[in-house]
């Protein structure tokens, strides 16, 4: 249905007070239906010009109103864009009412956390991972943690949500919750989607998070060098279970994959690539992205050790693997009994196959952001650190070619 959509300032002269001043009013006209209200300003009768719907002069306070009006306008004219975005039928009252708050229902910001979170979980190996659903898990508990200690009540509105209780929550995760930085930003921004979901559905009227900005700042991500993976591999343990911890460590140092990737992976995601030989073909758990990667002989050998394994035999597992808890408690042990002193994780074992097994031997990033399963190369570059004899290397050569462009310009000009 067409909608005819206007608005209109105006004075209401019945209700001019003593000083002379009369209250300025809103209307809102849909398809020649009419709604009005005040927007809680007044000016005197003699500086309102009727024909623009505005205030005469340039005094502070002329030019506050004026101001002022524009903004109403604007709200009014967004409120209006919503209905029509929304494909919903709209009238001079409801769009009156959207902007006084009277057709809002309350929406309670822990309520719609939850809800934001059912969904996540019921989309879990669909749309989301396992650890993105538990990353907004633990996010609303802090959240709720925040709200119990600062406010004394167990929920809030939505609408309560300021600038103030943002910054406030970050001092919190860093205080109180003594997260890191990057972490406490990290949480605040899983925290903001929610706020966008607020936002989007009109239950709140403004972003809280408009002059917020997420500064995220720069860490060095560990990895092992040649020498320290070399002493992984060589490492042979008589118990079972560490040995086994450790193969699978090191089958994530040469193909990049994490441990939900590992885990995750079948004996269908072999296959024989455009070269003949053995490829990884999955997708990542955590972004839906494919990852294709050449298998490389340590982690060939892995596999082979363990195709007889029961749980390989059994099910359609690529390889036999413990839970995350006994993985990283075990590699605790494995790299005490190594003497390195870096925490091992998947994460880790991430940043070796950046570092250590492909750029320090001169793959390209855009092959190490493909075999990662990055989206940009921008995200590669922050797990991948090109160590200084690399630069060296790629300099040295650069030299080797200045060099010989240098003596054939030499030869021409005899």
């Amino acid at each position: 249905m067409y909608n005819t959509f206007s608005i209109l300032f105006f004075l209401q002269k019945n209700r001019v007070t003593p000083d002379g001043k009369a209250p300025i009013y809103v209307r809102i006209t849909v398809n020649g239906k009419r709604a009005q209200t005040t927007i809680k300003r007044k000016v005197l009768v003699e500086k309102w010009d009727s024909s623009k719907g505005i205030v005469l002069g340039s005094s502070p306070e002329s030019k506050a109103i004026n101001k002022y009006i524009d903004d109403v306008r604007y709200k009014l004219n967004k409120i209006q864009e919503r209905f029509l975005d929304a494909n919903k039928p709209f009238t001079a009252i409801a769009i009156k009412n959207r902007y006084t708050g009277k057709d809002n229902i309350t929406k309670m910001l822990l309520v719609i956390f939850q809800a934001h979170n059912d969904e996540v979980d019921s989309l879990i190996g669909k749309d989301f991972a396992p650890g993105t659903a538990e990353r907004y898990r633990t996010t609303k508990k802090h959240v709720q943690e925040y709200i119990q200690k600062e406010y004394k009540v167990e929920d809030i509105p939505v609408k309560h949500v300021d600038h103030k209780f943002i910054t406030g929550l970050e001092y919190y995760l860093k205080t109180t919750r003594k997260t890191s930085h990057n972490t406490a930003i990290k949480y605040i921004t899983n925290f903001k989607k929610i706020i966008r979901i607020a936002y989007a559905n009109d239950w709140i009227t403004k972003d809280p998070f408009f002059h917020w900005k997420a500064k995220l700042k720069t860490i060095d991500r560990e990895f092992l060098s040649k020498e320290e993976l070399q002493t992984i591999i060589d490492k042979e343990f008589k118990i079972q279970r560490l040995q086994l911890v450790k193969d699978i460590f090191i089958f994530s140092c040469f193909t990049g994959l994490a441990y939900i990737d590992v885990k995750q992976l079948s004996k269908n995601d072999i296959v024989i690539g455009i070269d003949g030989e053995f490829w990884i073909k999955t997708k990542r758990a955590k972004t839906h992205t494919r990852s294709n990667i050449p298998v490389l002989p340590i982690p060939s050998d892995i596999i082979e050790t363990y195709k007889e394994h029961p749980q390989v035999i059994n099910t359609e597992k690529l390889l036999p693997i413990l839970s995350n808890q006994k993985m990283n408690s075990y590699l605790k042990t494995i790299a005490d009994s190594c003497e390195i002193n870096k925490n091992l994780t998947d994460h880790l074992a991430r940043h070796t196959f950046a570092t250590t097994v492909t750029l320090t031997n001169g793959v390209p990033i855009e092959s190490v952001s493909k075999m990662l399963g990055h989206k940009s190369l921008k995200t590669t570059q922050h797990y991948a650190k090109i160590l200084d004899r690399k630069v060296s290397a790629d300099m040295n050569a650069l030299k080797s070619i200045l060099s010989n462009q240098e003596l054939q310009a030499k030869e021409a000009n005899k």
